[in-house]
């Protein structure tokens, strides 16, 4: 029996892959470690392929830090973004986070950024020099963008994203562009093309996100000084939480997403729940960084689904949080479960204690009630709206080429055609009913922000994230939230019982990931929150972020170091 189509384009689009890494940049074999060590962070230290110069290049400076040095003329840009694609390279054959480098274009990128800066003295925008990673949705022209999919693969987009375009006019170098997984709608990052995605901190028992998994694992391997994500329903959010890292996911139409493949009919991502752009990086610090250059770049004046009021980022809110932290005026509301899955007992912990220190620092802190607030809808409505837009288009190119569907997908996505408009029209109302409920709670509860679980678990083994509503709900909401990591499992955590009674199919599903095999295999994983702002306030949310890491650093949490 011959062998199905997508087989083959598998062979071939990782021949194209390994034929743009230098032989040099590989592995010696003797070096490679074994599928049985699963940290494998420190590895570009180790493996011999960078230089002494190369690691201080890409572990002793933030983006702002090595921007500055490049324009100083310390550092160029051509051995910067060397060392950033060589441990991109290293990355790779340890996590296959990559799907298409850029690494020869990257380069020529680089040495013609250097000769910019020695004929004009100026440096070509903040960015300038600084590789940056995207993920695969994001359109280069000439390049693929196969979401994951087969059937899309030796297509070469046309033309470039948007985002991309202002990456580059800030001076950016785009080196790589990251895994996803099949369809780019799972929260692992996993595809029968390019592989799983693997977390660099436990390569076997962690997931590592989805579904912008290989931007979120490329950066916690300083494989780019900082990455882009989207995010429909946490893929921003969960892979930087899973990976120990930060990310930002911004309101809808912040940036724009002209230029993303989806696999899915064009426009088609305006209907229901719409597709967000935003950061992931090792710090806030970065993340501030590429959000000034969003709005220095004006993408609404190129862009008519790009809202953007003057001073958006760079004015800060009518009253700041970090004054009204230093002030002790600081309100926080605390969503501490959904009202459908009851956390377990790691995340309830943290909430408690994080709870606690907040208050110790003159933070006062609110829980917020699920079904009063209207919260525990926002789930099985989200849910709905994914429902709506269909599935026939991509189910047909993904059969085209005889493809199975990847574990997380085989369960869920089912051949449906897209909801009437009448059907529209009902969820319409309802989110409009769940806005109203929730815009009126941040002004009965006077809260200026709102700290959420990321997850109802800790990071569990791949194919196993368990209800998204923690995540989706502030998509269907649209409102800007970030990931700060706040904690990690100790032992005294898995000693713990999960409290209260079943509630249903996704409560029963995560108390399955607290049975006594799996466990011990979440110690010393990372536990993050959410910081959540009001729709428009991506500048409150990004201070507010601030502010909770200042005060997890001051004194931890008693919960274990950051990692």
């Amino acid at each position: 029996m011959a062998s199905p189509p997508w087989e083959s384009i598998r062979v071939r689009k990782l021949e194209e892959q390994i034929s743009r890494i230098p032989q040099e940049w590989l592995i010696a074999r003797e070096r490679l470690p074994s599928d049985d060590v699963l940290n494998v962070v420190d590895v570009p230290r180790t493996c011999g392929i960078l230089s002494s110069r190369e690691l201080h290049i890409t572990e002793d400076y933030d983006a702002r830090s090595l921007a500055a040095a490049i324009r100083s003329k310390q550092l160029s840009a051509l051995e910067v973004t060397i060392a950033f694609c060589k441990r991109a390279a290293i990355s790779n054959q340890l996590l296959q986070n990559i799907t298409e480098p850029l690494f020869a274009s990257a380069l020529n990128r680089a040495r013609f950024l250097d000769d910019h800066l020695a004929r004009t003295s100026f440096p070509l925008g903040p960015l300038h020099g600084l590789p940056i990673s995207v993920k695969d949705t994001f359109n280069v022209a000439g390049i693929d963008s196969t979401v994951g999919i087969s059937a899309l693969a030796f297509q070469p987009s046309a033309s470039t994203a948007s985002l991309v375009n202002l990456l580059l006019a800030a001076g950016a170098v785009i080196h790589c562009k990251t895994n996803v997984p099949q369809t780019g709608l799972a929260m692992d990052s996993v595809n029968n093309i390019f592989g799983r995605v693997l977390n660099p901190m436990d390569r076997r028992q962690w997931t590592a996100g989805g579904s912008s998994g290989g931007e979120a694992a490329l950066v916690k391997m300083r494989g780019a000084v900082m990455g882009v994500g989207t995010d429909v329903g946490g893929s921003i959010r969960v892979p930087a939480a899973v990976n120990g890292i930060v990310g930002l996911k911004p309101g809808k139409g912040r940036i724009s997403v002209k230029g993303l493949a989806s696999g899915q009919e064009e426009e088609s991502g305006k209907v229901g729940l719409e597709t967000v752009v935003g950061p992931i990086a090792r710090s806030l610090d970065d993340i501030g960084l590429f959000m000034e250059v969003i709005e220095k770049g004006k993408m609404e004046e190129s862009d008519p689904d790009v809202r953007a009021e003057e001073g958006w980022w760079s004015r800060p809110d009518a009253f700041s949080i970090e004054k009204k932290f230093l002030d002790g005026k600081l309100r926080v509301g605390i969503i501490y479960d959904d009202g459908n899955t009851i956390p377990l007992p790691p995340v309830r912990n943290m909430l408690h204690h994080l709870s606690r220190k907040l208050r110790d620092r003159g933070i006062k802190t609110t829980p917020i009630d699920p079904h009063a607030s209207g919260f525990s809808k926002c789930q099985s409505l989200a849910n709905k709206f994914f429902a709506a837009k269909g599935s026939a288009h991509l189910l047909s190119l993904i059969e085209s080429t005889k493809e199975p569907l990847i574990p997380w997908l085989a369960t869920r996505l089912k051949l449906k055609a897209p909801a009437s408009l009448d059907h529209f029209r009902a969820l319409l109302v309802q989110k409009n009913e769940i806005e109203t409920q929730m815009l009126s709670l941040w002004k009965e509860m006077n809260i200026d922000l709102i700290i959420c679980p990321v997850a109802p678990h800790p990071v569990p083994p791949p194919d196993r994230w368990n209800a998204i509503g923690y995540t989706s709900s502030f998509v269907l909401l649209d409102y800007p939230a970030g990931t700060v990591q706040v904690a990690v499992v100790e032992e005294d955590d898995l000693e713990d019982e999960v409290e209260g009674k079943v509630r249903g199919r996704w409560d029963i599903a995560n108390r399955s990931l607290w049975d006594d095999d799996l466990r011990r295999g979440y110690m010393g994983s990372p536990i993050a929150v959410q910081v959540v702002a009001p729709s428009g306030k991506e500048r409150r949310c990004w201070e507010g972020m601030r502010v909770l890491e200042k005060v997890i650093r001051e004194k931890g949490l008693g919960k274990g170091p950051r990692l």
